[in-house]
């Protein structure tokens, strides 16, 4: 019998068309008179940024009378999919999303968004590569608000604790790849008796987040046409190998079970964006953030994106749209960028990111940012993306055990995913 998660998630590509198919803007419940309310849908829960977006919403509300209170709904990040299908399922569907670049593929294809390239401001600015995965016939259904490069958050006193060279040192001397990182963690956690690497929002279960690992081996979780599984291909089996060793021999990085805070002190690295630099405003201790270390393929970046949507079945979709654009307006991305690397040409660059980013030097946004953007890839995505990831997270479960046969259990990943990948 299949988990009540696991349905959720089956059911999201099948529950995006019909909602696309219960009619366009006003095709839900009759809108209420009077002044509009909104809710947008968001993942974080920093404090830094809510208080950003309740201002930005305050200023639009000055001059639109006809919109209502503007609601930022935070949603744990590792339920957030299976929550918000399970809102539109519900009939409470918000009126705006963030939507998971993993997502991507199902809700622009199902026609569930309201087209935005209309609304948008000086949408030719924005960054073609940044689009991509939001653009269905030349129209846009998604802003991408955040694409962000993954990078590496340092605990320079853990490092020098452990009498290491720091990543920055590394990287100075050229030496900064993934077998260092290893051993500098391995390190860093033997003698300060906390943890070495954690990769943010992992935790055993979002597999598509080890892409900042395996992209330096070249690994894919699947062809670039999507047909074919690329899960037992010998560059992610020598990538998964290193991350079993790291965990369970080297000790480089906590095992199942551990919860590790970096941005408390408690590690020594963390692979994570630049969005999470907030978190560091009053740490205790010398920190760095630099970019993914080089793997046998060479150096390489990998991007997480994010993009807005507005929900085309909402009475409120207009006011919606509206809204979308004002937020995402030239002004207001400008003020994103300070923890949302944004999509426009002209605000990618180190002093203009540097102005709204005071926690992070110009050097750490050109290399990890800007330097990251330009070279990037996203995430994994594909259409059926959340069946997918359920499947591949049960069928990695036996990976995360000493002595696993790792060849063995990527074989069997693609055992379980091929026939869903087919074209």
């Amino acid at each position: 019998m299949k988990a009540p998660g696991k349905l959720a998630a089956l059911s999201l590509a099948a529950l995006l068309v019909a909602t696309a198919c219960g009619g366009g803007g006003g095709g839900g419940a009759p809108a209420a008179s009077g002044p509009k309310p909104l809710r947008m849908t968001v993942w974080t829960t920093t404090e830094a940024h809510l208080k950003l977006f309740d201002e930005i919403a305050e200023e639009y509300r000055k001059t639109h009378p006809d919109v209502g209170k503007i609601t930022f709904d935070p949603i744990p990040f590792e339920s957030y999919t299976t929550t918000l299908t399970t809102q539109i399922a519900g009939g409470k569907a918000p009126d705006l999303a963030w939507i998971l670049e993993s997502s991507a593929p199902d809700f622009v294809s199902s026609g569930a968004l309201a087209p935005l390239k209309s609304k948008i401001e000086n949408v030719s600015e924005l960054i073609p590569t940044a689009t991509r995965l939001w653009e269905k016939d030349g129209e846009l259904y998604a802003y991408p608000f955040s694409t962000s490069p993954f990078g590496v958050f340092v605990n320079n006193d853990l490092v020098k604790a452990a009498g290491q060279k720091t990543p920055r040192e590394l990287i100075k001397a050229g030496q900064w790849n993934w077998e260092r990182a290893a051993a500098v963690n391995a390190a860093a956690a033997a003698k300060s008796g906390k943890s070495g690497l954690v990769i943010v929002n992992f935790d055993y279960k979002a597999w598509d987040n080890l892409a900042t690992v395996w992209g330096g081996w070249g690994a894919k979780a699947w062809s670039d046409d999507g047909a074919t599984c690329a899960f037992n291909g010998p560059e992610m089996t020598e990538a998964m190998t290193f991350l079993h060793k790291s965990i369970f021999t080297d000790k480089a990085m906590p095992g199942p079970g551990t919860t590790a805070d970096f941005f408390a002190g408690d590690a020594t690295m963390a692979v994570a964006q630049i969005s999470r630099a907030a978190l560091l405003k009053d740490a205790t201790f010398d920190w760095d953030l630099v970019a993914l270390p080089a793997g046998p393929k060479g150096p390489y970046a990998v991007i997480g994106q994010a993009g807005i949507g507005v929900l085309k079945k909402s009475p409120n979709a207009g006011p919606a749209a509206d809204f979308l654009a004002y937020f995402t307006s030239t002004a207001n991305s400008a003020k994103l960028a300070a923890y949302f690397p944004p999509p426009r040409r002209s605000q990618l660059t180190a002093d203009t990111l540097a102005k709204t980013n005071p926690l992070l030097k110009p050097d750490q946004l050109q290399q990890v940012v800007i330097d990251g953007i330009a070279k990037g890839v996203v995430k994994p995505s594909h259409t059926g993306q959340a069946e997918l990831a359920q499947t591949v997270r049960a069928a990695l479960d036996p990976l995360w055990k000493p002595g696993a046969d790792v060849k063995a259990v990527l074989d069997g990943v693609c055992a379980k995913i091929q026939p869903m990948l087919g074209a």
